[in-house]
């Protein structure tokens, strides 16, 4: 398990909640909405819940989870970057969706004044230094028999086949952006201890991962590519990477051709489901 944090963390969120990286959101769950659809379900996630929903972010996993419970159920999402709950908040308005709500809230100090029947969050817990903290402290809103699920990655899962060396400086400059400021990109690995440590009981996991070759539909590839363009700035101030090193304009499409060119595939990070239900 390689989940050791290099030093305190120096963003709030390193991804940041630019027009682009919005974008990028979107696209991601475009790719993985399919895994954490599964998930969920698997969870016990079903029409009517009332469900919280920890680091919403700009709510895509909000739209998800609201298409499993339906009109009849609901969400409440926190997040603490104010810029993303105002995101999440107006893209219900316009979607019409009265059922979902956000807050900017600290998870540990949140008060909703109800119940939930579920507690979810993707991509999350690995951006906090204590996440058994944070889980055990929201379980407090979780009803008896409540299910609680996360969706997690592990970026050891990430490769590709023949070895495509952009492809993997990329996904490698990801990984040890993220250890550089305290983000855990194992944070899959984690989970089971997590979910014990914090009074969740015994999770039941899963694994799952993209993979495509060079005529995939799937954009991979331009997934990652985003991701290394978004996190460049704070590659940079860590010495990663020098200034202009890098071309945002033109590294999906070098990225792809290097792919196709050796006729290849490529092996997505493994995204990792855990799931519970409280005595």
């Amino acid at each position: 398990m390689t989940g050791q944090q290099e030093a305190p963390r120096a963003h709030e969120y390193e991804l940041g909640h630019s027009d682009r990286e919005i974008k990028r959101l979107q696209l991601q769950a475009q790719l993985v909405d399919p895994f954490t659809r599964e998930f969920f379900q698997k969870a016990g996630l079903t029409t009517g819940m009332k469900v919280l929903e920890i680091g919403c972010g700009a709510g895509d996993t909000s739209l998800l989870v609201l298409e499993i419970v339906g009109d009849s159920g609901k969400v409440v999402g926190i997040d603490t970057a104010a810029t993303a709950v105002t995101v999440a908040n107006s893209r219900m308005e316009r979607l019409g969706k009265s059922n979902a709500r956000f807050h900017q809230a600290d998870p540990m100090t949140f008060e909703p004044g109800e119940t939930f029947d579920a507690l979810v969050g993707r991509y999350v817990l690995m951006f906090n230094p204590e996440p058994e903290r944070i889980l055990k402290s929201l379980l407090r809103h979780v009803r008896p028999g409540g299910v609680v699920a996360f969706h997690e990655v592990d970026w050891v899962g990430s490769r590709s086949n023949p070895n495509a060396p952009l492809f993997e400086r990329c996904t490698d400059l990801i990984v040890q952006t993220f250890q550089k400021v305290g983000t855990n990109p194992h944070m899959a690995q984690s989970l089971h201890s997590v979910f014990r440590r914090a009074g969740a009981g015994l999770p039941t996991m899963a694994l799952r991962a993209a993979i495509e070759g060079p005529s995939g539909s799937e954009n991979y590839v331009d997934l990652l590519a985003e991701l290394t363009i978004t996190m460049l700035p704070v590659m940079e101030d860590h010495g990663l990477v020098q200034g202009g090193s890098i071309d945002p304009a033109s590294l999906a499409r070098r990225m792809r051709e290097e792919v196709e060119r050796l006729d290849g595939v490529v092996v997505g990070r493994s995204e990792v489901g855990a799931w519970t239900r409280l005595p």
